[in-house]
């Protein structure tokens, strides 16, 4: 079994990596192992032909796609889907190999355990239309803050990986990005909390389009692709 962990791919936009890795690497991955993106994927996106194309992009990959939201998501779309559970966790079910891994769960995969919490402030909101290509959802509720911390607590704060789509607060500002909008500092404040915290192996996130990784722990994502064995 194999994690295959990736960053952002805004719908086709950045698609070509999974694409190409999959060329490069045929017929050694199969249907026990998944495919993790950081958010921003474009599964539930704002132009039908091209989520129609991400959704056929990903059903041809022989492994299951598990996603976080980011905040470049059509987060009403996302949430009209039922939710189910999957691996101990809350999930939406977009297709049978497409799974969208819920805020605030924990999922335990064949004895792997992830961490996850999308969403994230769109500093690019005010060139966006609200309900069309921008939702508040994409700022977590209180209620979600609250149920990653109970299921953290009855996991006794420890997992083998998490990820997010933004970072703790301190690792953001290792990257340069100590200066957020209001809307994501509590967001950052409450990973950090989890980052002190928490008994983690290793920390994934997307957002800040670069990879680096910070303190041998965290990996900011994007264009790298990273395979775990599980």
């Amino acid at each position: 079994m194999a994690f295959i962990i990736t960053g952002d791919t805004h719908g086709m936009l950045d698609i070509g990596k999974i694409v190409q890795f999959f060329n490069d690497h045929e017929d050694e991955f199969g249907e026990d192992d998944y495919l993790i993106i950081c958010g921003d994927v474009g599964v539930c996106g704002f132009d039908p032909d091209t989520e129609k194309e991400v959704r056929r992009i990903f059903r041809e990959l022989p492994i299951t796609v598990l996603f976080i939201d980011g905040n470049h998501e059509h987060h009403q779309k996302l949430n009209d889907y039922p939710v189910d559970e999957w691996m101990g966790g809350k999930v939406h079910v977009i297709e049978p190999n497409i799974i969208h891994l819920m805020r605030g769960q924990v999922f335990d995969i064949n004895g792997t355990k992830f961490f996850t919490f999308g969403g994230a402030h769109s500093i690019d909101r005010y060139a966006r239309i609200e309900g069309f290509d921008w939702f508040p959802e994409e700022i977590p509720s209180q209620e979600e803050y609250y149920e990653g911390l109970d299921n953290l607590e009855k996991n006794d704060y420890r997992v083998d990986f998490i990820i997010t789509h933004t970072a703790p607060r301190e690792v953001a500002a290792a990257m340069g990005f100590g200066e957020m909008s209001d809307d994501e500092i509590e967001l950052r404040r409450y990973l950090q909390q989890i980052a002190d915290e928490a008994d983690y192996e290793s920390w994934f996130f997307g957002h800040f389009h670069e990879d680096e990784v910070i303190e041998d722990t965290f990996y900011a994502m994007y264009d790298e692709i990273i395979v775990i064995r599980g």
